[in-house]
C-alpha cells in the first residue's frame, strides 16, 4: 500500500512548473558574468542549460515537508544544482564517461574546452557551499552548518565521488554482481539525492525521526533514479534523451538490464518506488504529495 492517491487535488505539472520557474530565476541571479568571463560562461553555459531540476526541488519539497518554506531552502536549491551540474561537467569529460551531449547541448568540455571544463566544475562546488552558508535566511546558524556537513559528506569520498571510483573500476569487468552494482549507485545516485533531502529536512526543522526518514526515502528514490536511467538508456534515443543513448552498452558497464533484463528492472523500479512512497505515511498529505510524485515521475519518466 502506499499514498500515492491520498492527495487527489495535487497538480504535479503545475507544481513542477512553479518551481522550476522561481529556481531559474534564483541560479540566474547567483551567478552574474565577471571576470575571468570565460570560466563564468563556461558555469552559467552547463548551470542554465535546462533540466528538469528535480534535485532543487526535492530540496525545496523535502524542507516544506517538516514545516520549512521555499524561501528558507531556495539557496540550498540553487547550490545542489550547482553541484549537481559539476557532476555532470566532471562525469561527461573524456577522462571519465567522455560525452558529447548533455541536456540536448554539447557537453562543457566541447563547447569550452577541458581545462575550462574541469574548472568550471570545481568553482560551481566551491560556490554551493558559499551560496548555503551567505545567502540562507530564516534558519538558525546550527542547522545550516548541520546540513552543509551533511551534504558535503554524501557528494565525497563516502558518497558520489566513491561511486564514480567503484563505477569506473567495474567498466568490462565480467562477473559483477547485483550488490556490487548497489554499491555503485548508492555511492553515485543514492548518495546525492540522500544529501539534498537531508539538507533540506534540516533547514526545515525537522525532528531527528522526520529527518531519518527522508534520508530512507532519498536512498529508494535516488535508486530508482538510477534503475529507470539503466531501463532508458537501452529503449530511447538520443533525441528523445537529451544525452548520448545507448553509451553504456558501448563502454561495456554494468547496468541493471545487463544483470537483471529489462522486465526484471522494470519490476525492480516499481518496488523502490512503493519502498520510498512508504516512508511518507505520518506526514501531513498534501505537505507529501510532491514528494510522492516526485517519486512516481522517477518511475515512468521518459528521459
Amino acid at each position: 500500500m502506499t499514498m500515492e492517491s491520498s492527495n487527489p487535488t495535487f497538480s504535479f505539472k503545475n507544481y513542477m512548473a512553479q518551481k522550476v520557474n522561481a529556481i531559474n530565476q534564483a541560479l540566474d541571479a547567483a551567478i552574474s558574468l565577471k571576470e575571468p568571463q570565460k570560466l563564468y560562461e563556461a558555469m552559467r553555459y552547463s548551470l542554465l542549460a535546462g533540466g528538469k531540476r528535480v534535485c532543487p526541488i526535492l530540496c525545496i519539497a523535502a524542507c516544506e515537508l517538516v514545516g520549512g518554506t521555499e524561501r528558507m531552502a531556495m539557496p540550498a536549491a540553487c547550490a545542489v544544482e550547482m553541484i549537481h551540474t559539476m557532476s555532470l561537467i566532471h562525469d561527461d569529460l573524456p577522462c571519465m564517461d567522455n560525452d558529447d551531449l548533455r541536456r540536448g547541448k554539447p557537453t562543457s568540455h566541447k563547447a569550452f574546452g577541458e581545462a575550462l571544463a574541469v574548472l568550471a566544475g570545481d568553482a560551481l562546488l566551491a560556490m554551493a557551499f558559499e551560496h548555503i552558508a551567505a545567502f540562507t535566511v530564516g534558519v538558525p546558524p546550527a542547522r545550516i552548518v548541520r546540513g552543509i556537513g551533511e551534504l558535503a559528506r554524501c557528494i565525497g569520498a563516502e558518497g558520489v565521488v566513491g561511486g564514480q571510483v567503484f563505477d569506473i573500476s567495474s567498466n568490462g569487468i565480467s562477473g559483477v554482481s547485483l550488490e556490487h552494482l548497489e554499491l555503485i549507485h548508492l555511492g553515485k545516485t543514492a548518495a546525492m539525492v540522500e544529501g539534498i533531502a537531508v539538507l533540506g529536512a534540516i533547514l526545515g526543522g525537522g525532528s531527528d525521526e522526520e529527518i531519518e526518514k527522508l534520508r530512507a526515502f532519498a536512498r529508494y528514490t535516488g535508486l530508482l533514479y538510477q534503475v529507470v536511467d539503466d531501463i532508458l538508456d537501452v529503449t530511447k534515443s538520443s533525441q528523445e534523451l537529451g544525452k548520448t543513448a545507448g553509451k553504456d552498452l558501448v563502454a561495456d558497464k554494468v547496468t541493471y538490464p545487463k544483470l537483471m533484463g529489462i522486465e526484471k528492472s522494470r519490476e525492480f523500479a516499481e518496488k523502490l518506488k512503493e519502498d520510498a512512497q512508504d516512508q511518507l505515511f505520518g506526514f501531513d498529505p498534501e505537505k507529501a504529495a510532491p514528494l510522492l510524485a516526485l517519486a512516481n515521475y522517477a518511475t515512468h519518466r521518459s528521459n
